[in-house]
């Protein structure tokens, strides 16, 4: 049977492009096992679909002076010779890289270990994981044209990123009914991202009384942020995270505000709703997420909004204009080239393994 072992992790945005591909993987037989961290969000994410995990040590790679700066680096080499140890017993015909610092020593060891690796860099340009990581791949997946300039010519393919079958059947009524919604008013979706974000937070809880007269919101506001002060508000309903339902959650939605992770933004792309992007700024992120959301802007995919102009008044310009314009960015997005990459980079599996 053929082998393979998936790693990526730090946020959700590194697991789920690996988790749309275990159908078709499982479908062409491979025997698949996962590398992460201890007790990172891939963990769970993971052994909720029953693929063997193994937790390895991780240190964060900072571009900021902190002290963890010196004792992270010993985490890394002692998750490098375990990755070294798993991947001797399994071996695979192949690792598939996407992304996220604890995948840096497990890339590492398997280029020890003669293992073909194949990476996914989902945003316009690597970050400092994959910089690492790249000499030691066979080949290196982009998500954006551009990106390819910023990668080896003889490594680079443009596929796009793995968007999960499963968000394609979503059910606007099962969506519409699992919140206690009415069909007669439209949905907002507010997406921060695994973690959250407190600034988008507060914005939408306190524009709720201006909202709420014109829609129903879905409030995904990340892990350790509902409001219990707003449970059994007409209208709205949050959520920290959200994973079987979230199919249904998009059908039910009119327009969706996100954070602008590549993954995420391809999935509301490929889905074409009608968004916001509101990118991590620069004092809490490389700007990869800012160059992103300033590319489906200028694609007309999407209504670029910068955190640090984030108010309760321009959130609100922003909503009113793409209700407005509506049919329009649809149909850009429908334009679109970024399509599903599942079958391109299963044949680059195929191509590439031992």
């Amino acid at each position: 049977m053929k082998g393979i072992v998936l790693t990526g992790g730090g946020t959700a945005g590194h697991v789920t492009p690996c988790i749309a591909l275990l159908p078709t993987l499982t479908k062409e037989g491979y025997d698949i096992h996962y590398i992460g961290s201890y007790d990172g969000i891939e963990r769970k994410l993971i052994e909720e679909y029953k693929i063997p995990y193994y937790g390895i040590s991780s240190g964060k790679l900072r571009r900021y002076l902190d002290i963890k700066n010196f004792t992270d680096p010993f985490k890394v080499i002692k998750g490098y010779f375990e990755a070294c140890k798993i991947l001797k017993k399994l071996k695979p015909n192949i690792l598939f890289s996407k992304g996220g610092f604890v995948t840096v020593p497990v890339v590492l060891a398997a280029k020890k270990c003669g293992i073909p690796v194949i990476i996914h860099e989902s945003d316009m340009t690597p970050g400092l994981a994959n910089k690492i990581a790249i000499p030691a791949a066979k080949k290196v997946c982009a998500n954006f044209p551009e990106t390819m300039n910023h990668l080896p010519a003889d490594k680079a393919v443009l596929t796009g990123t793995p968007i999960r079958r499963e968000l394609f059947s979503g059910n606007k009524i099962k969506g519409l009914d699992f919140c206690n919604f009415t069909a007669n008013k439209p949905v907002i979706m507010i997406i921060g991202g695994s973690s959250g974000s407190k600034k988008i937070n507060d914005v939408i809880r306190g524009m709720l009384p201006t909202l709420l007269r014109d829609y129903q919101i879905i409030h995904l506001c990340g892990k350790g942020n509902l409001d219990s002060k707003l449970e059994g508000l007409e209208g709205y309903v949050q959520f920290e995270y959200i994973k079987d339902e979230l199919s249904d959650l998009f059908a039910a939605s009119n327009l969706v505000i996100s954070r602008a992770g590549a993954n995420a933004i391809c999935e509301i792309l490929a889905l074409r709703i009608p968004n916001i992007l509101i990118p991590l700024s620069l004092k809490a992120s490389r700007g990869d997420q800012i160059l992103n959301a300033e590319s489906f802007q200028n694609q007309g995919y999407s209504y670029l909004l910068k955190e640090e102009d984030l108010t309760v008044s321009s959130l609100l310009t922003a909503i009113n204009y793409v209700k407005k314009k509506k049919v329009k960015y649809i149909e850009a997005m429908k334009e679109s080239n970024l399509n599903n990459s599942i079958d391109t980079i299963m044949e680059l599996i195929k191509e590439t393994q031992l």
